[in-house]
Formats: structure tokens, sequence, C-alpha cells
């Protein structure tokens, strides 16, 4: 019990190529630093770098997991502004200060689950949002310019840079896939995104995946076992 307990402590595999992970470190860097200059060409650099860490999450996710429902356009877009429309109405009722703070990000979760937008650099964002350098508080409800215009700029490097270095950004929602034609065992109904998603639920977690990626792995599984059930078919036969 206690070595498998230790063994979850562990790091899982990554299933990436060092390529990938140089191609998103790159895009990291290049998201990043865009963001940072354009928000500092408008609102001023103190207030840009009062930004950077929640923007290198970001950067993070949309360039290294850009397929995770986390990464998608609504997600940033919108998981930014529920966080900084939170943190700027909890400051206007009880000020700035480590409780409000805690208070902003809890909040602001709250609101990125309800709209179906959460985004875990926004988590950071509100924090900062409360606990502002004096350049960034003076700005008040003015802190929506410089937070949307480093979210889109973010988005707008994630959609070229990804899509340039043949990576799809954003996720084309799974179409359909027809059912396999081939007898099966009987009795046996087979799994639909419908059993998928109710067992998602079932779970009552944070799932960064959808109903119909995982009926697309379920499907692709089977298919790479009939193959090599079929290859070891000929491999006796010899």
């Amino acid at each position: 019990m206690q070595n498998r307990w230790i063994s979850r402590l562990l790091p899982a595999a990554t299933n990436t190529r060092p390529t990938e992970w140089s191609r998103a470190a790159i895009g990291v860097s290049l998201g990043t630093l865009l963001c940072v200059w354009v928000c500092s060409a408008f609102f001023g650099l103190p207030v840009a770098m009062h930004l950077i860490g929640p923007l290198g999450a970001s950067a993070i996710l949309l360039f290294a997991v850009s397929s995770g429902a986390l990464a998608q356009p609504w997600s940033i877009l919108g998981g930014y502004l529920c966080a900084t429309v939170m943190s700027l109405a909890v400051v206007h009722f009880f000020g700035r200060n480590l409780d409000s703070a805690c208070l902003a990000v809890g909040l602001a979760l709250v609101l990125m689950c309800l709209l179906r937008c959460l985004h875990p650099p926004a988590g950071a964002l509100a924090l900062l949002v409360v606990l502002a350098d004096p350049d960034s508080a003076r700005l008040g409800w003015g802190m929506l310019g410089p937070v949307m215009l480093s979210a889109v700029c973010m988005l707008l490097s994630a959609l070229a840079y990804n899509n340039l270095t043949r990576v799809r950004y954003p996720r084309k929602i799974a179409e359909p896939i027809p059912p396999i034609v081939e007898p099966r065992v009987a009795g046996d109904p087979g799994i639909t995104a419908q059993d998928l998603q109710k067992a998602l639920e079932q779970m009552d977690a944070f799932i960064d995946v959808t109903p119909e990626d995982l009926e697309a792995l379920v499907r692709a599984s089977e298919h790479n076992a009939r193959r090599r059930s079929v290859g070891e078919v000929f491999d006796q036969a010899r």
C-alpha cells in the first residue's frame, strides 16, 4: 500500500518527443515576449511586468498542451476576464489585502466554472489584480485594458505559431466516429461518447479531456489491438 502511494508521486510519462519540447519552448518564449512588449507599449513596462507571471503560465498551456480544454481560446479570454472583473469587484468592497486576494481567487474559480472557461493561470491573475503594484492599482477598472490586451496577444501568438509549426489550434471538435463494422461479443453494447460522458461525471473531478477525445482514444486502441492480434497470428503461422 505504501509503495503504491509513493508511486503516485512519481512523474508520469509525457508521451511527447524532444522536438516537441523545443517547438513549444520557442513558442512560449516568443509569445510571452510579444505580450509584454505590446502591453508595455500601451500601459507602461511596470504594468506589463506585473502580469508576466500569469502570461508565462498561460503560454505553457497554449503552446505545450494546446489540445487541452484549459488551453482553448474561450478558456484564456473568459478566464482572464472573469478573474479581473471578480478581483476588481472584491477590491471595490473589501480593499487590497491578503484576505481579499484569497477571496477573489476562489470567487473567480466559481465564475469560470459557471461560464465554462476554466484557465488555471487566471487564478494567479486574480491574486495579482488585488495585490497590485502602485502603477497597476492606479488604473482601477482600467486594469481590464492591459489584462485583455495581453490575453488577446497571447491567443493570437498561439494561433499563428502553433498552426505555422503544424500543430492544429484551436482544437477541432472531434467528429462522431462511425461504428466499427465487425461482429461483437454477444451482449457487448460497445462504448459511446455518452457512456464516457457519464463516466466523467461520476468521477466528480476536473478532467482536462472531452468524451469525444476519450472515444477516439478507445477506438484507436481497439484498432491497434486488432492489428497486433493479426500480426501475432501471422507470426505463429510462420
